[in-house]
């Protein structure tokens, strides 16, 4: 199979991809909704639904993000750009964009960018925030202070 088939067949396991994960968000997002407008019974239930409704934001969260990365591959095939490293602009090989089709640096890039601390998705993902800044690396437990009264 040639690289171009191989993507045309990437192309649709993306848009199939995107278009199961909208399907979900949408679902995810309509039960986050309704869980908010029905009552909850004592204390404990509802802990349980503030742990459940916690769970299903993240899961969205983690949705949503995906549902982000597959739009920008097919956007970059739109563009002629997909299965290009936006690094190094070299060919991604096949087996990377057969492992994670939504991928925009090649593996020595990507290895780079990490070991770099350097984020190559197009949207700052905060919840990952790292300070290089700091000198105080190696804190340990005792270095926290706690409040248990």
């Amino acid at each position: 199979m040639s690289r171009k088939e191989a993507i045309l067949n990437l192309r649709q396991v993306l848009v199939q991809r995107r278009d199961a994960l909208r399907r979900v968000l949408a679902g995810d997002l309509s039960s986050l909704k309704e869980l908010k407008g029905q009552a909850a019974g004592d204390v404990v239930d509802a802990a349980l639904d503030t742990v459940q409704d916690e769970i299903s934001s993240q899961l969205a969260e983690v949705e949503s993000r995906e549902l982000a990365l597959t739009e920008n591959a097919l956007e970059r095939m739109r563009e002629g750009q997909y299965g290009i490293c936006e690094m190094c602009n070299e060919p991604i090989p096949m087996a990377r964009l057969t492992a994670l089709p939504y991928a925009t640096s090649c593996i020595n890039c990507q290895r780079l960018a990490e070991q770099e601390g350097i984020d190559t998705r197009t949207n700052a993902d905060w919840s990952r925030l790292l300070d290089h800044g700091s000198s105080d690396h190696d804190a340990t437990i005792n270095d926290i202070e706690l409040d248990v009264s």
